[in-house]
């Protein structure tokens, strides 16, 4: 068994204050807490203490050896300092409020001001209620004995600065023990509405030598309800009057039943009525047994509350105002969030339904929620088609129970309440379904959910037409919905409409689009077929011509000469190709559609000065050879080197002899197609998807489904590789993972990696061939380059840069060598 330091232990705590605290609520000894408290006391309590010069004493000794203030004004001072120190905030959970607000303010000034970014500062923000510890009890004791005006201002001060209605509640009930010397005290507040009104008490019976605070959680206290106007407390409440009593027994109105349960025996009561500053009554405080051995309350007692009861009924009021602010800020809070999803998501409509149900789960602190979606807006009968469903992780022990699941078992669906909202547009909030004739009670009872209180409310969308409906179910303390449950629900329904309708609306217009797309694609592929396809005749006499063998052709050497070959022969030379690497054999490519393929394919190049046929059938035959000689095989599948090979002759598919650069300049109909990011690269894969979905011309035909979308990507990837700002953002990566071996060819983004250099050293490939090629290559560039420069000076009136400006071909050379040295020669040298 492992052996701990103390000091581990101690670190440990250090680092867990939180699991500290719990382990002293749980176990903690009442004495140790005192003496604890004894050892730390405030410096206004301790019997040592010396005056500090300069200032006035706060202390003077007296012969029994206790100490009290000296000066009034001190005194004043003190509380005005105090309540000066408790100004309602608003704070953060790690930083200072000042703090916070300029890091918001400097957020804010360094964005844009959308709404979306001032919704994240909002959201940022939080507001919690400052904490302050009560005095000693001992001190306070102390404090009664030597100067009773004193002790009454302590007591009001320690109560006057608490926003927390947890720990006001058991600050009132500790004073009042020791103001009246009562061995128990209970504290009941007003809730409901005044039709039904109740008590309830989150402290009954703490005794006055309670020295540590209850927990704050309301849900783990134990409420004690007392209805209006039953027993002591209910008639002081109803009537507003004090009672006291000196044998609870001989009082008609006391009940013994606490007594039995506990054992306590209860001898006199005081209990007093607390009222606000309206004279309304807020609550009751009850003291029981006045010390010694429950002796009767005097009239001294009850002079002395109805002084203190006051300052209760405005700090209580206070906290209630507080609260109901910050719950209010909470459900705002809230609302904000349920705006900020719907500007992150507006396209998956179970996602955003997700969300919508979490926030109003959390919001309205409920057991289940659901939402039900029409099937046809403009029906007059109500029919839902989409049902969704999502439970507190507070009732339910797997915290991952999707939609699914749950509304396969749900009584929801035929619901006749749910209906009858989707139908009449009105809200239904029911507090007791039992009561309600409309609500199915064997539905309930098979579906294995105790229904208690129902609220539902419709959804509309931005033209007041009702899309589905909202439903909430059992309060998770029990309670019924009541009117601002009602109104906030409904508030939160408009924001779940909106975003509900527009992701229904996005996914409308997508499938829209998705079948414009497709009646666009058919009428090109008419227009390809017609216009950009080869003829039967071609296709015919390729088929039966003889394809001349690979070292007759000398396609196997890296210094082949395409000018050698005219177009017809590149066609020859490109079949010769694919069947010498084996994949019309092991893709079962229709010799018939792989000719009409590249001759269509040929057909759909320009007549420009170098991205032409040409130019792909030099990078094509670059590919083979580097596969064939340099053990590629061995390193890549079949089905990425059929990927390279079609990429190869692709990559420039009409191609208009201009750059990106240009299209972007001239906003270009392909630049407001696709962007300015590699526009041209992903025209050519999009024309290449086009030649192979027209008749007769897929090569992949024979794929199953997953290779054929396996072998898409591929060929993505391997086209939109030739667009050099790609290739400078991997070539680091490749660069370092060649030079240090640490690759792998198993990994996934290696083999991506090595792809892209592939592509781009073939598609560069012209400069390394024998010089008479690669000059004559080179002024097919120039050519190229200095008609788009043309083009730049004449329509754009811009100076085209030094590589496209004729004036300036002298400086070509050395931007011929900067370009080799800087992008060609480190590829080529790294492999």
């Amino acid at each position: 068994m492992t052996a701990y330091d103390f000091s581990d232990v101690e670190a440990f705590l250090d680092c867990h204050p939180d699991l500290f605290e719990e382990y002293l609520l749980r176990k903690g000894k009442c004495d140790a807490v005192s003496r604890w408290l004894k050892e730390h006391q405030p410096a206004k309590v301790s019997m040592e203490d010396k005056p500090t010069p300069g200032r006035e004493p706060l202390c003077s000794a007296q012969a029994d050896g206790l100490q009290r203030r000296s000066s009034h004004l001190e005194l004043r001072r003190n509380f005005a300092r105090s309540r000066a120190m408790t100004a309602h905030r608003t704070y953060d959970e790690h930083v200072q409020s000042s703090v916070r607000r300029r890091a918001l303010l400097r957020k804010a000034s360094s964005l844009p001001p959308t709404t979306a970014h001032i919704l994240s500062a909002l959201l940022e923000s939080r507001v919690n209620v400052p904490q302050y510890a009560s005095s000693a009890i001992d001190y306070k004791y102390r404090l009664k004995e030597s100067n009773e005006r004193e002790f009454f201002l302590e007591l009001v001060k320690d109560i006057s600065n608490d926003l927390d209605m947890t720990s006001l509640c058991y600050k009132i009930l500790i004073n009042v023990c020791i103001m009246v010397e009562a061995d128990r005290c209970s504290l009941f507040l007003v809730e409901g509405p005044a039709h039904k009104r109740t008590l309830v008490s989150k402290f009954f019976d703490v005794h006055s030598g309670t020295t540590v605070l209850p927990s704050s959680s309301v849900e783990n206290c134990n409420e004690v309800q007392v209805p209006w106007g039953k027993g002591i407390i209910g008639y002081v409440a109803e009537h507003g009057e004090t009672v006291n009593i000196p044998n609870a027994y001989q009082d008609h109105r006391f009940s013994d039943e606490i007594d039995k349960l506990t054992g306590y025996k209860t001898k006199s009561i005081l209990c007093m009525a607390i009222c606000n500053s309206d004279g309304e009554v807020i609550g009751v405080v009850q003291a029981i047994n006045r010390n010694p051995s429950g002796a009767p309350f005097t009239e001294d007692d009850e002079k002395v509350l109805q002084m203190y009861l006051p300052f209760c009924g405005i700090s209580i009021s206070n906290a209630k105002l507080f609260s109901a602010s910050r719950k209010e800020y909470e459900r705002s809070r809230a609302l904000l969030e349920v705006v900020n999803d719907l500007f992150e998501e507006q396209t998956d409509l179970e996602k955003i339904v997700r969300k919508i149900m979490q926030r109003a789960l959390t919001l309205l602190q409920c057991e289940r929620c659901s939402v039900l979606l029409l099937e046809d807006i403009d029906s007059p009968v109500v029919k839902f088609s989409k049902t969704f469903e999502l439970m507190s992780p507070l009732i339910c022990n797997d915290h991952e129970i999707s939609m699914e699941k749950l509304s396969c078992s749900d009584w929801l669906i035929n619901n006749s309440i749910a209906e009858l909202v989707a139908s009449t547009g009105l809200p239904v909030n029911i507090s007791d379904v039992c009561q309600d004739p409309r609500f199915d009670s064997e539905a309930d009872q098979a579906s294995g959910f105790h229904i208690r209180s129902v609220l539902c409310v419709p959804i509309w969308n931005r033209t007041h037409q009702i899309i589905g409906v909202a439903q909430i179910l059992n309060r998770l303390d029990r309670k019924t919905f009541d009117d601002a449950d009602q109104r906030l629900f409904e508030a939160f329904v408009i924001f779940c409409g909106l975003g509900i309708n527009n992701t229904m609306m996005y996914n409308q217009v997508k499938k829209t689009w998705a079948k414009q797309k497709q009646h666009m694609f058919f009428l090109f592929s008419q227009m390809l077929s017609y216009h950009a396809t080869c003829s039967k005749v071609e296709v015919d006499r390729l088929k039966a011509a003889k394809i001349p063998l690979m070292s007759e052709l000398g396609i196997d050497r890296f210094y082949f000469n395409d000018f050698s070959l005219d177009s017809d022969a590149m066609i020859t030379a490109s079949l010769r190709m694919f069947l010498e690497l084996g994949i019309v054999q092991k893709f079962k490519i229709d010799y018939e559609v792989l000719c009409r393929w590249l001759l269509t394919v040929r057909k759909n190049y320009r007549t420009v000065a170098y991205h032409n046929w040409r130019h792909v059938f030099n990078v094509s035959q670059c590919m083979f050879v580097m596969i064939t000689t340099a053990g590629f095989q061995d390193v890549l599948s079949d089905s990425e080197i059929l990927a390279l090979m079609v990429g190869c002759l692709c990559h420039d598919l009409d191609h208009r002899g201009t750059n990106n650069a240009f299209q972007a300049k001239t906003e270009s109909a392909l630049a407001q197609l696709y962007g300015t990011s590699a526009t041209l690269e992903h025209h050519h894969f999009n024309h290449a998807v086009m030649i192979l979905q027209s008749e007769g011309h897929n090569i992949f035909a024979n794929l199953y489904s997953k290779e054929y979308s396996n072998m898409m990507q591929l060929l993505k990837q391997a086209i939109l590789s030739t667009d050099l700002t790609l290739y400078f953002q991997k070539r680091t990566t490749f660069f370092e993972c060649v030079l240090s071996g640490e690759y792998s060819w198993t990994k996934k983004e290696h083999r991506e990696v090595l792809r892209s250099m592939l592509m781009t050293a073939c598609d560069l490939g012209a400069v390394t061939r024998p010089w008479e090629i690669s000059k004559q290559v080179a002024e097919l560039v120039t050519s190229e380059f200095f008609e788009q420069g043309d083009r730049e000076r004449s329509e754009l009136k811009l100076t085209p840069s030094a590589i496209f400006d004729r004036n300036r071909k002298d400086e070509l050379p050395s931007l011929q060598l900067e370009w080799i040295d800087g992008i060609c020669k480190p590829l080529y040298e790294v492999q």
